[in-house]
């Protein structure tokens, strides 16, 4: 099985071309190649499918198996390889994905080949029902209290196609997020789980992120859970509508429109390809 390693700010996912590959089973794949002393080592698995209603179709896979949504870093990586790899020939393309079609606009760097990537995340969901998240389900939840470990945090929950509760905190990098991460992402609130993003503001226009990703644990970036701190920056008058987000493996551009959808543009880089064995 031929397949491809990419990272979106330091979000590692490998890569399988579906046009020319047939994945059986990738649940059991996915935690194969996302082994990082036994298999190819990655945040999880992502294929690339022919669709029906969009150039291509993504599916991604978290370490453990679980299927997400959508993945704001892993599908950058999906319009670079489209386009590298000549599965569409124009620098604007659609995407398949669990929640719903997106738009994407690349941009090629000196090589021809495309290292920058601007996805419309769409419009956030906001109400308890859409997260999902227990509680009267027309209500937003924006800076509610939850208690962990006799500590009590404030918590602004977002969907972005995955469900984020984000945490606003002083010292990010001194943050327990391994510890308190775990307890967010499984606490009986939320019934699939949720992602949690640990987040130190700079200024009203900069951000620090740290993320615990459901499935995954502590990944360098989360591409939906930086455009779910964008909204719960804007929610909680702590940040402007456009910011930058400093996240462990880079920086991604995020710009809460007026229009209600949300824009994210940060890069897309290709670090090497390879077979792998199935066992």
């Amino acid at each position: 099985m031929k397949f491809t390693k990419m990272h979106g700010a330091g979000n590692d996912y490998v890569y399988i071309d579906g046009f020319d590959e047939k994945i059986d089973n990738p649940v059991k794949l996915a935690q194969q190649v996302s082994q990082r002393h036994f298999g190819i080592g990655a945040d999880g698995l992502i294929l690339i499918l022919p669709s029906e209603v969009a150039d291509v179709r993504m599916r991604m896979f978290n370490i453990d198996g679980s299927e997400g949504a959508m993945c704001g870093n892993g599908i950058r990586c999906v319009a670079k390889y489209a386009y590298d790899h000549g599965l569409v020939d124009r620098l604007e393309m659609t995407v398949e994905t669990g929640a719903g079609i997106l738009s994407l606009v690349m941009f090629v760097g000196p090589s021809g080949l495309v290292s920058q990537v601007q996805v419309n995340m769409g419009v956030p969901r906001l109400t308890r029902r859409e997260i999902p998240m227990s509680g009267r389900g027309t209500e937003p939840a924006v800076a509610i209290p939850l208690g962990i470990d006799h500590q009590q945090f404030e918590i602004t929950c977002v969907s972005m196609g995955n469900p984020h509760a984000v945490v606003f905190v002083a010292d990010v990098e001194q943050f327990p997020v391994t510890e308190i991460g775990p307890q967010i992402e499984n606490h009986p609130w939320f019934s699939d789980r949720v992602n949690v993003e640990f987040v130190q503001i700079v200024n009203s226009a900069e951000v620090i992120q740290r993320t615990w990703e459901r499935g995954s644990g502590e990944t360098f970036a989360c591409g939906t859970g930086a455009s779910a701190v964008t909204v719960a920056g804007v929610l909680t008058g702590r940040t402007e509508r456009k910011i930058v987000n400093h996240l462990r493996g880079g920086d991604l551009e995020l710009e809460w429109l007026e229009s209600g959808e949300v824009m994210m543009t940060g890069p897309a880089v290709e670090v090497f390809h390879g077979d792998f064995e199935p066992k």
